[in-house]
């Protein structure tokens, strides 16, 4: 394996540890939200790894973020679990096509993913208890999407304004 392929994988092992981290920093700083609000701050890292890397990084980022942090946090089978599950999946998918597609800016790309990652979780949702009587609440969610969306964009931002790309090259 060469030096930079192995540079890559070290550094998006270190990415995928960080996301893990604020996954479950955001799991117990959410309580005093409205329930099921989120802050989204592990999308922080899935918005860097696909602007450096591109999507194929992105879900396998993503993808060990939601098994690793479901085990770290008790949660791994639970409804909770099965509702990140919906919401990163639809989410990576829109993002991978937003930054594929268009050239919308990074804070709107972030917005749009998080919009996305909420309509995931409250379809999940209403298949597990089989019932569309919590889809009210998805006004609730959506607009926490909006400014949870701009955090997390202008942090994503401000990140890659700070780091040298070259270096995770």
């Amino acid at each position: 394996m060469g030096h930079k392929k192995t540079k890559k994988i070290v550094y998006l092992a270190l990415l995928s540890a960080l996301a893990i981290i604020l996954h479950t920093v955001d799991h117990y700083l959410s309580s005093p939200l409205p329930l099921g609000v989120k802050l989204g701050i592990a999308n922080i890292v899935a918005l860097l790894v696909v602007d450096i890397y591109g999507t194929k990084e992105m879900f396998v980022v993503n993808f060990f973020r939601v098994i690793i942090s479901g085990l770290l946090t008790g949660t791994l089978m639970h409804y909770t679990f099965l509702m990140s599950c919906g919401g990163v999946f639809l989410s990576s998918v829109v993002l991978a096509l937003l930054k594929r597609y268009t050239k919308l800016p990074l804070v709107s790309v972030s917005i749009i993913a998080a919009i996305c990652h909420n309509i995931g979780q409250m379809f999940v949702i209403s298949f597990v208890i089989s019932s569309a009587a919590l889809m009210p609440y998805i006004f609730v969610m959506l607009a926490a999407s909006i400014p949870t969306g701009i955090l997390t964009g202008l942090t994503a931002i401000e990140v890659l304004k700070r780091v040298k790309r070259e270096q995770f090259q």
